[in-house]
């Protein structure tokens, strides 16, 4: 009888043991074909203003120490060979957002404060493109692409802008910190805006009795240098006239905190919705005007000092995404619209105060310029525990983050001339770019492989205002840029072969029209 008992509480025993082996197969089988729901993560696009390529010390600057940008490239992908579209701010900005050269938009060059909206309603662009894909979207800082359709007024809703592009939310300056009109815009709304003293923007004529730099230079506390000296705001000449809206003008010496805070609240605000945030900073652009707690703090005059107010600015940002604990699921991409320049309109002590320091590091020319220091960029995509900490030299544009963030997010976008390059972002690969036409004021070159060639253009070399190359001559040039970063070899007549092959592929890329003097046989 015992054997009996035993032997039936086996065979009860057995059949609890497969009967739980069979519920978990079936709930492991379940579990493998539940679709895991993708989070796509944040994105962060950091862009500064006239930022040299040799102006971090993670891109070798040894005068200045950057240590928040430089814990980003030491912490992610930094590139050596990333390039804005343009060497100027508003065709830079064109080409980021809609992921299109510029140079197809006849209006992309820099724009006075009171030009309409360059990005066309229709048209694709990044903010619109993350939208559809369920992202809240939102732009903090410089504009600079043009409000409205024509002749604005400054007093009601300016429209067409930045929200009727794709984003979500908006806090800009409309164009530049040295232009008119001199306040910040809400989604469309002057902040802080008195209609009893209503805002008046004129780019040609000046308003009957208010006091310009000319008219009075006892009012200018920075002293202007070229171009910038017509109304005078917070002791600061500026391009363009304006009359009223006295309570709505900014302070500049707060300008980086301000936009600062606004980054950092709309972090706060949207850290349970995947986010799209362009953050474009108006540092090292002029007029600079730091704040007290950083003046004099770099040594180098105030280009210097913003610089490191900037780099703050970037360490207190990241230090947000930490302490919302969303830094691990953000993609932050950081990097500069166009190449240096010291006297850009104003005596500020850039010039005087350089000393060792090299903006362009070891590159030639500078914003403006289609030499190389005019568009190659300090480039840095970084993303916690995602992007392996590393240095890429494959060559990438700004451009390419349109299609690139699309197939992030799992879509296709081929409507552009972005090119989709998410593995080089993510430094998963270094196959980038093979071709890129580069653009500075109206003209263009040609970057393929290692070469660059520049077509000859009618002009001045060097552009006396600011001190720059502008790389302008009746002759082709053509340098390898493996062998030459700084182009002081052209090769243009001892290699005819490649100029050949360099000039055929730009033709085909730009047109055969793509400069402004007749066609030149080839010796």
């Amino acid at each position: 009888m015992k054997n009996y008992f035993k032997l039936i509480t086996c065979v009860i025993l057995m059949t609890l043991i497969i009967g739980c082996q069979s519920n978990k197969k079936k709930a492991e089988s379940k579990l493998e074909v539940q679709p895991v729901k993708k989070v796509n993560p944040n994105i962060v696009v950091i862009y500064l203003d006239d930022l040299g390529y040799g102006d971090l010390s993670a891109y070798g600057a040894t005068e200045l120490i950057t240590p928040n940008i430089d814990a980003l490239a030491s912490g992610g992908m930094r590139f050596t060979n990333a390039y804005a579209s343009s060497a100027t701010c508003t065709p830079s900005r064109y080409a980021l957002l809609t992921g299109m050269y510029p140079w197809r938009n006849k209006n992309a060059k820099i724009l006075p404060g009171t030009a309409p909206l360059l990005i066309s309603t229709e048209q694709q662009t990044l903010p619109k493109m993350l939208k559809k894909e369920g992202y809240q979207t939102a732009i903090v800082g410089k504009w600079h692409l043009g409000l409205g359709t024509g002749i604005v007024n400054w007093n009601e809703r300016v429209s067409p802008g930045p929200n009727e592009v794709g984003f979500d939310e908006s806090y800009i300056l409309a164009a530049t910190q040295d232009r008119v009109p001199t306040v910040y815009i809400e989604n469309g709304n002057v902040v802080g805006l008195d209609k009893n003293d209503p805002i008046e923007v004129d780019y040609k004529n000046n308003f009957e009795g208010e006091p310009t730099a000319i008219t009075n230079p006892e009012m200018v506390k920075m002293k202007w240098h070229h171009g910038h000296n017509n109304s005078i705001v917070n002791g600061i000449p500026r391009i363009g006239y304006m009359k009223g809206g006295d309570g709505a003008k900014w302070s500049d010496i707060d300008m980086a905190d301000n936009f600062l805070k606004r980054a950092q609240a709309y972090v706060k605000d949207h850290e349970n919705k995947p986010f799209f945030l362009y953050y474009a900073m108006q540092q090292p652009h002029v007029p600079r005007t730091p704040h007290p707690r950083f003046v004099g703090k770099s040594g180098l005059g105030p280009r210097g000092d913003v610089i490191l107010e900037a780099d703050w600015c970037i360490g207190e940002f990241m230090k947000t995404l930490e302490a919302e604990g969303i830094l691990e699921n953000t993609l932050v991409v950081f990097s500069s619209d166009n190449g240096p320049v010291l006297n850009d309109g104003y005596f500020d002590d850039a010039v005087e105060k350089i000393g060792k320091h090299k903006p362009s590091g070891k590159l030639r020319g500078g914003k403006y310029s289609l030499f190389e220091a005019g568009t190659r960029m300090p480039f840095i995509t970084y993303w916690k525990g995602e992007i392996q900490p590393g240095v890429s030299n494959a060559l990438v544009c700004q451009m390419d983050l349109l299609a690139s963030v699309a197939k992030l997010v799992g879509i296709e976008e081929t409507s552009t001339d972005s090119k989709e390059l998410l593995d080089v972002l993510l430094g998963k690969s270094n196959d980038g770019r093979t071709d890129l036409v580069l653009e500075a004021t109206s003209r263009t070159a040609l970057r393929s492989g290692e070469w660059l060639m520049i077509p000859p253009y009618k002009g001045k070399a060097i552009e006396e205002k600011v001190q720059i190359e502008l790389g302008n001559s009746l002759d082709f040039k053509l340098f390898n840029l493996k062998e030459d970063i700084g182009q002081q070899n052209n090769l243009a007549k001892s290699n005819p072969e490649k100029l050949k092959e360099m000039i055929e592929k730009f033709e085909t890329l730009r047109g055969k029209n793509y400069n402004n003097i007749e066609k030149l046989e080839l010796k």
